[in-house]
Formats: structure tokens, C-alpha cells, sequence
């Protein structure tokens, strides 16, 4: 039985989710604490995980690309996702999991 993760595009797909929650969690939560709370620390130590995050998300999604022959617009969609609020989500749902 396959797993998720035995699947670079489930690896993928795990990363997505991942990097659309901690955008959600920058944007949305440690960003507002940072100016209106005066308090920046949520926002360095979320920063670095979400960072990280994007990286992998960048990596993987090349890999997978070229793995399963995407055109270069499909990969570039999927790309432009991680910067969009929820777009990792909708990616998922229009194209990882189809594939």
C-alpha cells in the first residue's frame, strides 16, 4: 500500500500544506502581533520555519516538474503559488492532486 509519502508529488503536497499554513500564520498572525502588539518575537521565530518551508517547497516542486514533465507553465503556476495566501491550497486541489 502507497503512502503519501513514498510519492515525491505526496512529499510535495505535504510540503504545500505545510508552507500555506505557515504564510497563513505569518501573514495573518504574527505579522499584525509584530506592529500592532509591539512584539516582534513571533514573527523571528516563525520567519525561519516559513523560510525553510519555501525552500523546500521550491526544490521539490522543480523536482517534481521535471520528474513527471511538466510544461513549464504548469511548474511556474505551482511556483507562483507559495507567495499567494491560500495558494498553496488551491494548487493542491487544481493540480497535485491530479497528478
Amino acid at each position: 500500500m502507497k503512502t503519501i509519502l513514498s510519492t515525491n508529488i505526496g512529499r510535495l503536497r505535504i510540503i504545500a500544506f505545510l508552507e500555506g499554513i505557515s504564510l497563513l500564520i505569518l501573514l495573518f498572525v504574527a505579522v499584525p502581533v509584530k506592529y500592532i502588539g509591539h512584539n516582534p518575537d513571533l514573527v523571528k521565530a516563525l520567519g525561519p520555519v516559513h523560510g525553510t518551508l519555501f525552500l523546500l517547497f521550491i526544490i521539490n516542486t522543480v523536482s517534481v516538474g521535471v520528474e513527471q514533465h511538466w510544461k513549464r507553465s504548469v511548474t511556474t503556476k505551482v511556483l507562483l503559488a507559495c507567495i499567494v495566501p491560500f495558494g498553496t491550497f488551491y494548487i493542491d486541489r487544481a493540480i497535485l492532486r491530479k497528478t
